[in-house]
């Protein structure tokens, strides 16, 4: 973690890559797609989130399965890009942290993003495959049990950091999903009080 901050602070390339990074990620495709089918604003229904479990709450599952699709590629193409155009690893963390900033806190939509599951999960795609299979595992068996998005969320985004720290060996990129997974239960806080009172909407149920 330490040298991927060295690094970005270390000549232009670390702006461009967490400029290129923020770009990717704060393309709305919940939003832009529910709009071109003649939805309603994501944002006054169901949990406000404009991500596909929001997304699945219209009753539209196509549109689900293709928000959850684009916001997951915006944080593989972040990542891949970065890396490919700027210099490795340390490139492609920093363009991961700027599409996860990019996610939670669009531009576009006055800073007011969603809540970046599926973008984690992108992102770990572009850093290590078999890490992304284990955490869709994790949420799938979650989701399966709970009928819980959040707590799938929660519970996959904890042990993510863990894996990359004493599976395959990767700190430093260990180090970086940490700080997308405090951010992810940040973004969370609501959910987690909802769950907690037992007012947590499940998956697939209307907004």
């Amino acid at each position: 973690m330490a040298e991927t901050l060295s690094w970005a602070l270390s000549g232009p390339q670390g702006i461009i890559a967490l400029a290129l990074g923020y770009l990717l990620g704060s393309i709305p495709f919940g939003m832009v797609l529910t709009r071109l089918a003649g939805g309603p604003d994501l944002r006054s229904i169901g949990s406000g989130n404009i991500g596909a479990t929001n997304v699945l709450r219209t009753g539209n599952k196509k549109l689900a399965a293709l928000t959850l699709v684009g916001d997951m590629l915006k944080g593989t193409a972040a990542v891949l890009l970065a890396g490919y155009l700027l210099g490795g690893k340390n490139a492609a963390l920093v363009a991961a942290l700027g599409a996860f900033l990019g996610h939670l806190f669009p531009v576009w939509l006055r800073f007011k993003g969603g809540k970046g599951v599926a973008t984690y999960l992108g992102i770990l795609i572009g850093l290590k495959w078999p890490v992304a299979v284990t955490f869709a595992a994790i949420w799938l068996s979650i989701a399966y049990l709970s009928r819980y998005s959040s707590l799938s969320a929660l519970v996959a985004t904890l042990l993510t950091p863990l894996l990359l720290w004493f599976w395959v060996r990767e700190p430093q990129m260990a180090g970086m999903m940490a700080v997308l997974s405090l951010l992810l239960w940040f973004m969370h806080r609501e959910n987690i009080s909802r769950l907690l009172t037992g007012r947590e909407g499940k998956i697939g149920q209307k907004g």
